[in-house]
């Protein structure tokens, strides 16, 4: 039998008031990709920090191919240099530095006492060139796509002769000619030999490209499985523990539901922002959910910005409730709007503030520094929220950086939620969380609808989308295209719309 790359036994780890990890197994074989599945909070993170040093466990033992011993990683550097590299779902490269720069950091060659640039950038062009990216890398990274950037992450990884590649959410902002280009790379890292642990929260990823499925639940091992023993709705069972009929419990609000009679919640006419998005019109009544389709980099998420002010429009105007409204957030947030962003890490969460300072950030932001809340007041409504969105926390005094990705998205719309907004905006509320937690967002969209909110919903999920919005605006090249309603909406429709096809509506 061949050796496994690693292999993990009854791996326990304990967070305060949390067990994250119980007598966990893993196992890892060379040329293999193992896909490590489970809800935001099973444990997946966890494990894969106390394989890569990030966090101390404390029973159980590591074994690596090659090591007679079990081994303790106590840091990152140590794991890599064990062969073990991870690549996050946030790029963490320095992107004012150029690609060859990002991929020799902390090991260029030198000439004497001088870095040998000619050499580092002669070094950078062979490794990119050997996994098939055409890419100058004398150029700054930050000047090139998110795709390109994750690719730079797995050459770097590749280039310090990793044997175990750790891919956590790889694909969640990237299109699909981008996801079939790292999967063609994926592949070819496995047929060299090396084991690629994939994290993901897009289910048909997983049989597009994984041979193993390991299952966590709640901090306890589910399962191991091999990939054509486990079907999806299988998979999606022994995620959350119970049968799952594929989210068909959520029915989004039709346009006939919609009542029209008065003044929309919101009013855009002619609005655009010089150097982003061209000038549109979007009305959203009281009542509706209302998505945004497009490609990655079509204006979805400049429409939203351009609304809430956090892009000062140029042209155009802006109606809320039947009034005007300056271009600026805190205008909006008086004028009853919520927005999401869709970076958690950089414009969601404050991270070292605790779940219970996140959620009342945006409500005493919005009552202003001299009418400052009680801190009964504080756990009052974080408490309701919490209970609400079932955010899984210690303890409301816990850093929101100890959160699971979905429950920090929980505590996001949950700061806005506190505000009783009358317009909501929510970009890409469910990227990168479990089809549990997804499920939950979108039937709370559709209960909030109901109870006479009016929602702009961004997803480049476009099932997602069918299954919460009533209607649609369409973008493309950063203009609004069109709008698709009820019966109109489908994915062959919202597809070509995006291409500019309208002969393709089914």
């Amino acid at each position: 039998m061949v050796e496994p790359l690693v292999t993990m036994r009854g791996i326990t780890k304990h967070f305060p008031g949390v067990l994250a990890l119980d007598d966990v197994d893993f196992t890892l074989a060379p040329g293999e990709i193992h896909a490590l599945m489970g809800e935001n909070g099973a444990g997946k993170s966890t494990l894969v920090k106390v394989l890569t040093g990030a966090e101390p466990f404390e029973t159980g033992e590591i074994r690596l191919a090659g090591n007679p011993a079990p081994v303790i990683n106590h840091s990152p550097q140590e794991a890599q240099e064990r062969g073990i590299s991870t690549v996050y779902q946030e790029v963490n490269l320095c992107p004012n530095l150029s690609v060859a720069e990002n991929l020799f950091a902390g090991r260029q060659p030198h000439h004497g006492m001088f870095v040998d640039r000619r050499e580092v950038n002669r070094q950078a062009a062979r490794i990119m060139a050997d996994i098939g990216v055409d890419v100058v890398v004398e150029r700054q990274l930050g000047e090139h796509s998110l795709a390109v950037q994750q690719m730079v992450a797995i050459a770097r990884a590749i280039s310090i002769s990793a044997k175990v590649l750790i891919l956590d959410e790889p694909t969640s902002s990237l299109n699909e000619q981008e996801v079939a280009r790292l999967f063609e790379l994926i592949r070819k890292l496995r047929d060299d030999g090396m084991g690629v642990i994939f994290i993901t929260h897009f289910l048909h990823q997983v049989y597009q490209v994984c041979d193993k499925i390991t299952v966590l639940r709640n901090g306890h091992l589910v399962g191991t499985y091999a990939i054509e023993a486990l079907p999806r709705r299988d998979l999606v069972a022994a995620m959350l523990g119970r049968a799952f009929d594929d989210m068909a419990a959520i029915h989004r609000r039709s346009e006939d539901e919609v009542d029209r009679g008065g003044a929309p919640v919101i009013a855009a006419r002619g609005l655009g922002v010089r150097g982003g998005i061209r000038p549109f019109d979007l009305d959203v009544y009281a009542g509706e959910v209302v998505g945004l389709a497009g490609l990655l980099g079509s204006g979805r998420t400049e429409v939203a910005r351009a609304i809430y002010g956090a892009d000062a429009a140029d042209e155009g105007t802006l109606v809320v409730k039947g009034a005007p409204v300056k271009h600026s957030p805190i205008d909006s947030m008086r004028a009853g709007m919520a927005f999401c962003p869709e970076s958690r890490k950089d414009e969601g969460c404050v991270q070292d503030l605790s779940v219970r300072e996140n959620i009342v950030l945006a409500e005493q932001t919005k009552r202003g520094a001299f009418r400052l809340m009680s801190r009964a007041e504080q756990d009052r409504i974080t408490r309701e929220y919490v209970d609400l969105l079932a955010i899984k926390t210690a303890s409301l005094d816990t850093p929101v950086k100890q959160l699971s990705g979905g429950n920090q998205q929980k505590v996001i719309v949950a700061r806005w939620l506190a505000t009783h907004p009358d317009f909501l905006i929510l970009d890409e509320p469910t990227r990168g969380i479990d089809v549990g937690t997804k499920a939950e967002i979108q039937r709370l969209c559709v209960e909030l609808a109901g109870e006479g909110m009016a929602i702009l919903f961004i997803s480049s999920e476009i099932d997602e989308m069918l299954r919460t919005c009533s209607r649609l605006g369409v973008m493309r090249d950063l203009s609004k295209v069109g709008e698709l309603v009820d019966d109109e909406m489908s994915s062959s429709a919202i597809m070509s719309k995006i291409a500019g096809d309208e002969a393709g509506d089914d």
